[in-house]
């Protein structure tokens, strides 16, 4: 098993938010961090915010490129993050990172909390 961290952000509109960290190792390791504070009925000024970061450790042959700023998509509908992994082990540490997001947000969404471990 592995050791999930409890934290707390604070997101740059200032809004507090609960995240789970925890760290995924094979040849390379990275950390992920993920958290929502649920759906809240509204839009980006009044729904809910949600939050994930996925850091290399070690080892991880990773490239991240982010082509737009976070309003740009009044401007543009082209706005997003494109990830490209390089190795096999990237490829398996990649599938564990997304999946913990995927529960991490599942679980908030629904009012569940993860536990410690």
């Amino acid at each position: 098993m592995y050791k999930i961290k409890k934290n707390s952000r604070t997101l740059e509109d200032g809004t507090k938010i609960t995240t789970y960290s925890r760290e995924i190792e094979s040849c390379n390791i990275l950390e992920v961090e993920a958290g929502t504070t649920g759906y809240r009925g509204g839009d980006t000024s009044h729904g809910g915010r949600t939050y994930f970061r996925i850091q290399n450790e070690a080892c991880t042959d990773m490239e991240i490129h982010s082509y737009s700023d976070r309003y740009n998509y009044y401007v543009s509908d082209e706005c997003g993050v494109e990830v490209a992994l390089g190795g096999d082990c990237e490829l398996e540490t990649m599938i564990q990172a997304l999946k913990f997001i995927v529960k991490v947000l599942e679980d908030e969404s629904k009012g569940k909390m993860l536990e410690e471990e």
